[in-house]
C-alpha cells in the first residue's frame, strides 16, 4: 500500500475502501475542493492559510497531484463548509435536501464540464437568484 509523508506524518492513502491513488478520483477530489475554494471567491494561500499548511501543497490536492490525508480531508471540508463525504464522492450530505431530483442531476453533471463553463453557469445562477430576492424585497415594500 502507498503512503504519502506530510505535516502530519505518514498516512494511509487508502480512505474508506477507496484506492485514492487512482488518477480518477485524485482529479475529482481536487476539482471538488477547487470548485468549493473558487466559490467563496478564496485563493489557495487564503484557503492554505486556514488550513495550516502551504498553499503549493493545496495546489498538489486541487490539480489532483497529490492526496489530503484524512485530518486534512476534515480540515478542508470544515473550512469549505462541506463533509468529507462530499469531497470524496461528490455526494451531497443527507441532511442536505434537494426537492428537485432533477436539478441534482444537472448540477452533478455540471461537474463535468470545463471550469470555464462552470462559472458562466454559477454567474447565470447567481443572476437569477438575486432576481427571485429583488423581486420579494420590492414586493414586501409595495405591500
Amino acid at each position: 500500500m502507498h503512503t504519502e509523508t506530510t505535516l502530519y506524518g505518514a498516512c494511509s492513502s487508502r480512505i474508506s475502501g477507496w484506492d485514492m491513488q487512482d488518477d480518477a478520483l485524485r482529479k475529482a477530489l481536487g476539482a471538488r475542493i477547487k470548485t468549493l475554494r473558487k466559490d467563496k471567491h478564496w485563493s489557495q494561500k487564503e484557503l492554505a492559510g486556514q488550513l495550516g499548511a502551504r498553499y503549493q501543497l493545496l495546489n498538489k490536492y486541487e490539480s489532483g497531484l497529490t492526496t489530503p490525508p484524512a485530518e486534512m480531508l476534515v480540515k478542508l471540508a470544515d473550512a469549505l463548509a462541506t463533509t468529507v463525504d462530499y469531497l470524496l464522492t461528490g455526494n451531497p450530505a443527507e441532511d442536505t435536501k434537494l426537492a428537485s431530483t432533477r436539478l441534482f442531476r444537472r448540477f452533478q453533471a455540471l461537474e463535468s464540464l470545463a471550469e470555464d463553463d462552470r462559472e458562466a453557469i454559477i454567474k447565470v445562477i447567481d443572476a437569477m437568484v438575486i432576481k427571485h430576492q429583488t423581486r420579494q424585497i420590492v414586493d414586501g415594500i409595495n405591500n
